[in-house]
């Protein structure tokens, strides 16, 4: 076991092309974006927020006020009927909707008491490969995102986060 929980022969790279971490096996040539079976969730949740996420959302000029369009960060909780059930955090994810949903309101209760950000939490709590980015996706225009991801985004004004947001992906908190 390494430092960031991986099993033997396993490391974290960095993807340039994605600008995205991801898991490798030089012995067996591996490479995947979910950790390989047999990894310490814990420490490697500790360890990619320590090496491998954002220290700060930079604007990204180019698209500032493009018409349209809008920028938002999200946080989330995947349960075993999403969509892919696995993520940088977990290899397969178990947990039911219902302890999903759990998760998600303490989550959400401790970010709008101010005991932290939205983009704090997603670093290390987040099942999107967004969490390296403090959840950040971006700026996307309508028909970008899951419909009812997109609905709840673009209601928003900014500054504002939604409530639990229901996708195929799982159980989001998004803020704009």
């Amino acid at each position: 076991m390494t430092d960031a929980g991986l099993p033997v022969g396993w490391e974290v790279r960095h993807s340039n092309s994605k600008n995205l971490p991801y898991y490798f096996n030089a012995a067996q040539q591996l490479s995947r974006w979910e950790p390989p079976a047999g990894t310490n969730t814990d420490a490697l949740k500790a360890y990619m927020a320590a090496h491998h996420s954002a220290s700060e959302i930079k604007p990204d000029a180019a698209m500032n006020g493009s018409e349209g369009r809008i920028r938002a960060s999200h946080l989330l909780v995947k349960h075993k009927d999403s969509r892919r059930p696995s993520s940088w955090r977990e290899a397969e994810i178990s947990r039911t909707k219902e302890e999903a949903m759990s998760i998600l309101l303490g989550h959400e209760q401790r970010i709008r008491s101010g005991q932290t950000t939205l983009g704090d939490l997603a670093v290390s709590e987040s099942d999107c490969s967004s969490a390296r980015k403090m959840g950040d996706l971006g700026y996307f225009g309508k028909g970008d995102m899951q419909k009812e991801f997109e609905e709840a985004a673009f209601a928003l004004k900014p500054g504002e986060m939604s409530h639990v947001v229901e996708t195929a992906s799982g159980l989001h908190l998004i803020e704009r």
